[in-house]
């Protein structure tokens, strides 16, 4: 029984010195924060278009430049005040993964580019890289499996 009633203490304590989140407020910076981010890809998709590349150089080339803008402005240390201001807005796939691999590449880079820049590139990427192809691996097998109708044997 006093160990309940010190848990509940111990919780009315933290609830009080917790700083309420605005949720809201957070959510809607998220939000067009990220919209801002995919428009930026849009326009930049359109510009290849719009020069006569098809659809598929048009991705690979957008995909390089939100990669480069995001890795440049986390060499700047830009992309980590938008990460605060915008939280998961700013997280969209393709530029928080580029952030994911600059940011250790940076804080190791006084370790040497070799033992640090090179090795520790891939510390917070390397799990993300690990169940990317792993999950790609096994939804592949179970395409197999299911699919072999469409594999004729010789």
């Amino acid at each position: 029984m006093e160990k309940i009633e010190t848990n509940k203490q111990y919780q009315d304590y933290v609830d009080k010195k917790s700083p309420n989140s605005p949720i809201l407020k957070n959510c809607f910076n998220a939000f067009w924060v990220g919209g801002l981010i995919c428009t930026i890809g849009q326009l930049i998709l359109d510009i290849c278009a719009y020069r006569g590349l098809n659809e598929e150089v048009s991705g690979t080339i957008t995909s390089i430049i939100l990669i480069g803008i995001s890795a440049f402005l986390t060499g700047l240390n830009l992309f980590n005040r938008i990460g605060k201001f915008a939280g998961a807005g700013s997280l969209i796939p393709i530029t928080g993964f580029s952030n994911s691999i600059v940011s250790p590449a940076m804080e190791y880079k006084s370790e040497g580019y070799i033992m640090g820049v090179g090795a520790k590139m891939f510390t917070v990427a390397g799990p993300v890289l690990v169940f990317g192809i792993s999950a790609s691996i096994l939804v592949g097998i179970v395409y197999l499996i299911f699919n072999t109708q469409s594999i004729t044997l010789v």
